[in-house]
């Protein structure tokens, strides 16, 4: 079940829209599976953990089997198929990727949702911590949030570090890179994108600049 929600945050707005109702900071969503023959019940904690009930709707007895990993049989199969599926479905519609540590990143996603209605989008199964963030008009990536070994950077040691790669003016970029704080762009055309460090070094209020040259950019 974890797996479902291994990496990711609720989406209150698109909790409440799904159907979960609030009370007291939990988040609670019930429906009927398997043909109506059993009511699962989710509840999502404020601490973003999920719990899950089911009930056997014709004795009102919690049902658990399907927890059970050893438990075979096709009944059993039937149960789990369906539990995992509106589990999955929850997953998909109410949860946001979390892949990032840094809270300049976060803040980074939050103010382009906010600014640009930008939805990061998480487009390579194999690296979950890299997101891309596109122009609704016409398409165009303005952004990719990426998580880089120091090394692949330039810099000394093998830790992680998160970079937004955006668009730039050819004839700006000089000017902008550092080496320290802003980068060539990183897996990206140098001439068009630069690489800024998302740990604080750059000024959030920078950073939101550049990304806004690079939504112009990108049009």
């Amino acid at each position: 079940m974890t797996d479902f929600f291994r990496n990711k945050s609720p989406n209150f707005e698109r909790l409440k829209a799904y159907g979960f109702c609030e009370q007291d900071g939990k988040w609670a969503y019930h429906v009927r599976i398997l043909g109506g023959e059993f009511e699962l019940t989710v509840t999502i904690l404020p601490t973003g953990e999920v719990k899950t009930v089911l009930i056997e709707c014709e004795i009102g007895e919690p049902y658990t089997l399907h927890l059970v990993e050893e438990a075979g049989g096709e009944f059993v199969g039937r149960v789990r198929t369906a539990f995992e599926a509106a589990l999955e479905d929850i997953a998909a519609h109410c949860f946001d990727g979390a892949f990032f540590k840094q809270p300049q990143t976060e803040r980074l996603l939050a103010h382009a949702l906010e600014k640009y209605g930008s939805e990061p989008e998480y487009l390579w199964e194999k690296f979950p911590d890299n997101a891309v963030l596109r122009r609704k008009d016409t398409g165009k990536w303005y952004a990719a949030v990426l998580t880089a070994k120091k090394s692949s950077l330039g810099f000394a040691g093998e830790e992680t570090m998160e970079v937004a790669d955006l668009r730039a003016d050819p004839e700006e970029i000089s000017k902008i890179v550092d080496g320290v704080r802003i980068l060539p762009g990183w897996h990206m055309n140098k001439k068009h994108w630069i690489s800024v460090l998302l740990d604080g070094s750059v000024s959030f209020e920078e950073v939101t600049s550049l990304l806004a040259n690079s939504f112009a950019l990108a049009k």
